[in-house]
């Protein structure tokens, strides 16, 4: 028997954990000081009504012979996969509900994806990054290249002529960084995927804070992309399904690999491996999408806007440079007076109880940086930034 030794080429702890595990530490050494928890991008507000309603009401279907459901298809029902496809239609994309799969979470179908691909692919992976894109092809051995996200690139690189990778990960608005490409950058990024036959795995879990025009919420509004680019999107931040988990992945008809349809290898994939995601959450997430769910989440949304809107104010009366926060819940902040974003993670805690997540912990292109989250309450945020002022005015 041998082990994946690849898994030793891993931190040793996933970086929320060791968050977690230091606001822990903390707690019990100042157990009458208040933790201001602005890290971990979880939501904080409760479901919207017409989700509640509609869960409801499936559970009591579950409860009665006549209506009680067991299996469900494994892609998801085609109740949700249709009401997604009116989704994606209101911001200009056209997709087949026989592309769509309905899975616990974007994060999970990242990792699973790569169950499509040879481990001798070559990966993509712009610094800093959402640590899930690094450590699952780390654990399958693959070979990563990074591409540096800078201050000076804005944190959006693009594509260079002198690289040459088969799976690229991209994420807009991007997280941690909470930059986001435009729909002319994401031209470049395809017509590069197209060249050389490369696959795009882009992860749009923010889409729905996108408010500025040109700003892309799909790849698939870029001509050509469902031919090199498999979209995965979340429930989790859109309609606060942090712990319902629900998400859906598209995979294109046109996506096509030496004449293999990845949408069909990755329909075996689910049918083999994932059972599906439940019937009542899956109604939940139905109801979210439903005219009265948009409206009653919108408003959800609204909040956590104002929250990074705050954020961003106090940085800016600071004089820190920042990016992120206008179409994104991530703002992105240069560590002021300090080189080591964990350093600052410890001083920022012990001074003003303040968590927030080190940017070292996303890469090499990370240090000297640190994410704030604004899906805190509203008051969590405002007494945060208020002592954020304190100690770095």
């Amino acid at each position: 028997m041998k082990i994946n030794e690849n898994y030793t080429l891993l931190q040793e702890n996933y970086l929320f954990s060791e968050i977690a595990r230091k606001v822990k530490s903390f707690s019990e050494k100042y157990p009458d000081r208040e933790v201001l928890k602005m890290g971990i991008g979880d939501v904080t507000l409760p479901l919207a009504p017409a989700v509640i309603e509609a869960m409801r009401s499936a559970v009591e279907e579950m409860g009665k012979a006549e209506t009680f459901r067991g299996y469900g298809p494994e892609q998801g029902y085609m109740f949700l996969r249709e009401r997604i496809c009116n989704y994606y239609r209101s911001f200009g994309v056209y997709v087949d509900a026989d592309e769509i799969f309905v899975s616990d979470g974007a994060k999970s179908d990242l990792g699973n994806i790569l169950d499509l691909f040879d481990k001798d692919n070559t990966v993509l992976i712009p610094d800093p990054v959402y640590p899930v894109y690094a450590d699952t092809n780390k654990m399958a051995g693959r070979k990563i290249i990074y591409i540096a996200a800078t201050q000076s690139n804005g944190f959006l690189p693009m594509p260079s002529e002198k690289t040459d990778a088969d799976i690229i990960y991209l994420c807009s608005p991007n997280n941690p960084t909470g930059a986001a490409y435009s729909t002319e950058q994401l031209k470049e990024w395809v017509r590069y995927a197209r060249e050389r036959d490369a696959v795009i795995l882009y992860d749009a879990a923010y889409e729905s804070f996108v408010e500025e025009k040109g700003i892309a919420r799909s790849i698939y509004l870029v001509e050509g992309a469902k031919e090199c680019a498999i979209e995965f999107c979340s429930f989790s931040k859109t309609a606060g399904f942090t712990g319902l988990r629900c998400g859906y992945t598209v995979v294109p008809f046109a996506l096509k690999r030496k004449g293999v349809s990845l949408r069909n290898m990755w329909l075996r994939r689910q049918t083999t491996k994932f059972n599906g995601v439940s019937y009542i959450v899956q109604r939940g997430a139905e109801a979210a999408f439903s005219d009265e769910g948009l409206k009653q989440i919108a408003k959800n949304l609204l909040v956590y806007r104002k929250n990074a809107k705050i954020i961003c104010e106090a940085l800016r009366k600071l004089g820190i440079w920042y990016t992120g926060g206008e179409n994104s819940p991530y703002v992105w902040l240069k560590c002021p007076n300090f080189s080591d974003s964990f350093l600052f993670f410890d001083e920022l805690l012990e001074k003003t109880g303040v968590v927030g997540t080190p940017g070292g912990g996303f890469g090499q292109n990370g240090e000297g940086f640190f994410r704030l989250t604004a899906f805190a309450d509203r008051k969590t945020v405002q007494k945060a930034m208020e002592k954020f002022a304190k100690v770095f005015s």
